[in-house]
This record gives structure tokens, sequence and C-alpha cells, in this order.
């Protein structure tokens, strides 16, 4: 009986143990600044979209930015001056 007293308190020591490091690894991952990458990212002042054309999602390339819009087309501007480099159409 001794030996399984102390084996399960030696197990919750180590799951204690194991929690908080969990913790501690969550709070320095999510507070070392570098999850805002909006701000680091260069962007334009303006984009312009075309006439009728509305927002639906944006992904952001190394030198373009893509517009998804709600008339379905994709659309690939320049990073550095907004306009657009090429337009798809989704079927």
């Amino acid at each position: 009986m001794k030996f399984l007293r102390r084996l399960v308190t030696t197990l919750t020591v180590i799951m204690v143990g194991g929690v908080l490091v969990v913790i501690a690894l969550l709070v320095i991952r999510l507070s070392d600044g570098k999850g805002d990458t909006a701000a680091s990212l260069p962007l334009p002042d303006q984009i312009a979209l075309p006439e009728g054309a509305v927002a639906r999602a944006v992904t952001f390339g190394p030198d373009w930015i893509a517009v998804v819009t709600t008339d379905n087309r994709i659309l690939i501007l320049n990073s550095s001056d907004g306009r657009i480099r090429q337009s798809l159409q989704i079927d």
C-alpha cells in the first residue's frame, strides 16, 4: 500500500507540473508579440476595388494581396501600391 500511495502522489505531482509547464508555454507563446502580423505587413495606404466589388476574404502573399469578392472573383493586388495585378473569375 505504501508503494501505491507513493506512486499516486508522484504521478499527481508530475501531472500538476506538466499542466503548469503547458500553461507557461502558452502564455509565453501568445505574448511574444509575433502574433500581431497585421502591424508588421507592408500595406498600401488605400486599396481600390472595382465598382460593385465587395471583399469577402483577404490573403497576404510576399508581394501581393489576394481579395476574394462576393461576386466570385479573386483579385490579385500589388502590395506596394494596391493596383490590380490579376483578376480571376471563379466558375
